[in-house]
């Protein structure tokens, strides 16, 4: 099939999902705080897939859920524990996992179900709420709200893109590095209205990936003249370069400062097709970013900081026809730091046989994402856990202490 930029826009209501974890520009947020550890939160956009990061290789019935995408010490990963492998993208960040710095949490979610739509799954992760409406801002912010004199830093605010996480009364100030990619308010209007819904037709996503590799020049070619494409082509180009790394450098300069608190995102974990290729980039890129924070810090910083990286949902068990896996549930959350109690998969975990996923198709979610990240809140800010419960993460039960900190 021949692709123009026309026949792009024609199929622009399949690429919601795709465009909602796109690698566009989003910022860095920061807040100063009365208190010397460090907490870094990294919103990995798109979806990551738990079962291809954190291989549960030990489930009697995880390979003849992923026949190509099946992993395990035999393939490349690292093995962890006897159940578990690390993905080979995630291979940089092994020195981490053996000095006990590297940990994650396995089959956790956010109260969110059914309907997997990156926007709403984005929105609650960030707002910490079991449903939308329940608190006004994100939960990061109404942390800083239950803390005497928080007071914002100083920032530069270059893109466009929010942080819902950070949103509140609280002080809070923005820098995002500049990469060459600026929407309009009515190309934001239009992604949207593309992104609602969130159509899973993986040959036109795999169509829209395909153009967008072979031109991602908005001159280059034929075209047609119309202003909607350029908008939709606008939205597609990648900012050039490793802006991660620049955003993780720019975190540590200001952690090892007056700055106790950072949140930024890494996009790119929408893999419906080709997983292989587009997860093992994805991970290298989560990898850099921790080890540029890590050297960055500094030593001393660096062993008070703890970094959690979160993400929307899971995807499914099974791998589709198109060697990737669709929106699930379940999900994984890795921890680094010097500051983490690692060397663990914690997790009760739920098994992959039919009747334990979750809609048969799914991770079983069998923890709540929210209460590893208020226990982490709790140990590094001493805030108390009657207020994690109702006023950052309302309707929370944290159950108890996981130990995540040393």
């Amino acid at each position: 099939m021949h692709l123009t930029r026309r026949s792009l826009l024609a199929r622009s209501a399949a690429l919601g999902c795709s465009l909602a974890a796109s690698p566009l520009l989003t910022p860095v947020t920061f807040a100063a705080a009365p208190w010397d550890t460090r907490l870094v939160v990294i919103i990995l956009r798109g979806g990551m897939d738990a079962l291809d990061a954190v291989q549960p290789y030990g489930d009697p019935d995880y390979a003849g859920l992923r026949q190509s995408l099946a992993g395990g010490p035999g393939t490349g990963a690292a093995d962890l524990d006897g159940f578990y492998a690390l993905h080979p993208g995630l291979a940089p960040l092994l020195p981490l996992w053996r000095a006990g710095q590297l940990g994650f949490v396995q089959a956790v979610s956010t109260p969110y179900r059914d309907r997997r739509s990156h926007f709403d799954g984005q929105d609650l992760l960030e707002a910490g709420t079991a449903a939308p409406g329940q608190a006004e801002g994100g939960w990061l912010n109404r942390l800083l709200q239950l803390v005497p004199g928080v007071e914002a830093r100083t920032a530069f605010a270059v893109g466009q893109d929010r942080m819902l996480l950070l949103e509140g009364a609280a002080p809070v100030a923005q820098w995002a590095p500049g990469a060459g990619l600026a929407m309009s308010p009515q190309a934001e209007r239009l992604a949207g209205l593309l992104m609602e819904d969130d159509p899973l037709f993986h040959a036109a996503l795999n169509g829209a990936l395909e153009l967008t590799r072979q031109d991602l020049s908005l001159g280059a070619g034929d075209s047609s003249g119309d202003e909607g494409e350029d908008m939709m082509m606008s939205m597609m180009t990648a900012p050039k370069g490793k802006v991660h790394q620049e955003v993780a450098a720019y975190a540590a300069q200001q952690l090892r400062g007056d700055t106790r608190i950072a949140a930024f995102s890494i996009n790119g974990w929408d893999t419906h097709s080709r997983q292989a290729g587009a997860l093992k980039n994805a991970l290298g890129r989560l990898s850099e970013t921790i080890l540029a924070l890590q050297n960055g810090l500094g030593p001393e910083a660096w062993g008070k900081t703890a970094v959690a990286a979160v993400t929307e949902f899971g995807r499914t068990a099974r791998e589709n026809g198109t060697g990737g896996t669709d929106h699930g549930t379940g999900g994984a959350m890795l921890l680094a730091g010097g500051a983490i109690r690692g060397g663990r998969v914690l997790g009760r975990w739920p098994g992959l046989a039919e009747a334990d996923l979750y809609d048969r198709r799914d991770l079983m979610p069998t923890g709540d994402v929210r209460s590893p990240l208020a226990w982490l809140l709790h140990g590094l800010t001493g805030a108390g856990r009657s207020g994690l419960e109702t006023a950052v993460f309302p309707g929370l039960e944290m159950g108890g202490d996981p130990g995540l900190l040393l």
